[in-house]
């Protein structure tokens, strides 16, 4: 069996080739199961690896499996974008594309090799068990660094923490047992944590962590979490519509840009630019 696949970054800066969060897509995922999908997701070693199938959804142009090294995610921003441009690569959809994914249908659009996706659904929120100090510990923070603290869900379920500051962001040194304490999802699921802090008008810097086979990774641009922190404006009462600049990957020098929007219907909107790098065929 040959599956021919391409090497793509999303969320890029200014054009640089390597920059933003790289991404496989495997152009036809038709006969694999899912124990193959995941075996082949551990061997890119990649925060993500994508699987475009037919969809049977009325309306849709493509269905889409998202995998980590770990295990399936029912919704991910950048696997969205960057598989979005390769079904449009291969003739379906053009520059309008509706991905089928778990978390439902996905709407994307694209200008060039910019993308915007639509959330897939409305956020919903929750209050964290633990006090905002004790999540601050959590990131290796002094009380007080941590305001608001809210668990966000438009599409995958995320803990979202406002900041103080930028230094206090740049400061962050997460505590890998308090994260799994306080910062995985109900039910045994998964750690997932966007710590972030304004950068003047119009612009956020951002950091993402969770927890993968026991390690502790910080991810260098999240578009589900973008898109939750859209939700987190509108649950915490923000003015719509809304508009932000996300700096993200810094600290893991591998600079990126997420765009977020916020319109006055409550439709949360995250784009990003593609660059696709290569392509290849695994032979199994």
């Amino acid at each position: 069996m040959e599956l021919a696949y391409r090497i793509l970054n999303v969320f890029t800066v200014d054009g640089a080739r390597l920059s933003g969060n790289p991404l496989c897509v495997f152009e036809d995922g038709r006969g694999l199961d899912d124990a193959t999908m995941l075996a082949l997701a551990r061997q890119l070693n990649l925060s993500e690896t994508t699987f475009i199938l037919p969809s049977v959804a009325p309306g849709a142009t493509a269905r889409v499996r998202i995998f980590t090294p770990a295990f399936e995610m029912p919704f991910a921003g950048h696997p969205t974008l960057g598989t979005a441009q390769v079904a449009r690569a291969l003739g379906a959809g053009g520059d309008r594309v509706v991905l089928e994914m778990k978390a439902g249908l996905v709407q994307v659009t694209a200008t060039g090799d910019r993308w915007t996706l639509r959330a897939a659904r409305s956020p919903a929120t929750r209050e964290p068990e633990a006090g905002p100090d004790r999540l601050a510990a959590m990131l290796g923070l002094k009380p007080g660094s941590v305001a608001r603290p809210l668990w966000v869900d438009t599409g995958v379920e995320q803990l979202v923490l406002p900041i103080a500051t930028l230094e206090q962001v740049r400061a962050i040194r997460p505590d890998p047992a308090l994260l799994d304490r306080h910062g995985r999802q109900p039910g045994g699921g998964e750690v997932m944590v966007l710590a972030w802090a304004p950068d003047g008008p119009g612009r956020a810097l951002a950091r993402f962590f969770s927890v993968e086979n026991g390690v502790l990774t910080e991810d260098p641009a999240t578009g589900s979490a973008c898109a939750n922190l859209g939700g987190w404006h509108l649950a915490t009462g923000s003015p719509r519509p809304m508009a932000l600049t996300i700096s993200q990957g810094e600290a893991v020098s591998r600079p990126s840009r997420l765009d977020l929007a916020v319109d006055a219907a409550c439709d949360i909107f995250v784009s990003g630019d593609v660059i696709e790098l290569g392509r290849g065929v695994f032979r199994l």
